[in-house]
């Protein structure tokens, strides 16, 4: 294992983790912009999604004032049941168009949203609703490794505080990112260069994690959402740009 992969292993946990604490997601994103460039992409998967549990366990804190576990439950359950079903569809959907298209919509929704000053919240539907949304990250879970992005936009659009929609949408993160971790173990995905770059993932990312977890608490519900809205917005361009480079090469 060479001291530059080492580096940039660490480097791309330290500022997921920083991103991870701020705002209860978005590690992947952070961390796959410097792994992309020196980590085998069969590596990089077990690492993000290694790296989001432990920065999802690390800032779990900071959403017990908000968790309710009538409102988190239907997002899992509905979760629970979707995953399957977009491994499923795997056989029949092309995944890198499908990463494509979910990157266009956020890419054209969630600036749309930044530009307007008052969101019109979504009330309608309640927790059948909400279960249908956690279905749907469930599914582009399984399709893709997105289960972020429906629960965290949807969160948003209900106009919760920040605190409930940062525990709504960490507890459905850390639920699927457990089943994948368990179907990794299971499965053998995991091999011994994987491991040890576990054992420089957590450590790196400790500290960074606890500050921006910390920082979070600064945040006004505006401030928050706006938050959000910009990671997804990013998350949006990263996932075009990187369907483009592949359909290109």
């Amino acid at each position: 294992m060479s001291m530059p992969l080492i580096a940039a292993v660490a480097l791309g946990a330290a500022l997921g983790g920083f991103v991870q604490g701020l705002s209860g997601f978005a590690f992947g994103l952070v961390a796959l912009g410097i792994w992309a460039w020196s980590v085998d992409p069969t590596v990089a998967g077990p690492l993000v999604v290694f790296g989001s549990l432990i920065g999802q366990l690390l800032s779990l804190h900071t959403v017990r004032g908000g968790f309710d576990r009538g409102r988190v439950l239907p997002f899992i359950l509905g979760g629970l049941i979707g995953v399957p079903i977009g491994v499923a569809l795997l056989r029949l959907i092309d995944p890198l168009g499908f990463k494509l298209a979910v990157g266009i919509i956020l890419l054209i929704w969630c600036p749309a949203m930044l530009l307007l000053r008052d969101l019109r919240r979504v009330s309608g539907g309640g927790r059948w609703a909400d279960a249908v949304v956690g279905w749907i990250g469930g599914v582009m879970g399984g399709l893709g490794g997105l289960t972020g992005p429906a629960p965290t936009l949807w969160c948003a659009l209900r106009g919760w505080g920040r605190d409930a929609q940062r525990a709504v949408f960490q507890s459905f993160n850390l639920a699927m990112q457990t089943i994948t971790m368990a179907a990794y173990l299971a499965t053998g995905t995991i091999g011994v260069e994987t491991a040890w770059l576990f054992a420089i993932v957590a450590p790196a990312m400790l500290v960074p994690t606890l500050i921006g977890a910390r920082l979070y608490r600064r945040f006004s519900d505006a401030g928050f959402q706006r938050l959000v809205l910009l990671l997804l917005t990013a998350s949006g361009a990263l996932l075009v740009v990187s369907a483009l480079l592949r359909l290109i090469g």
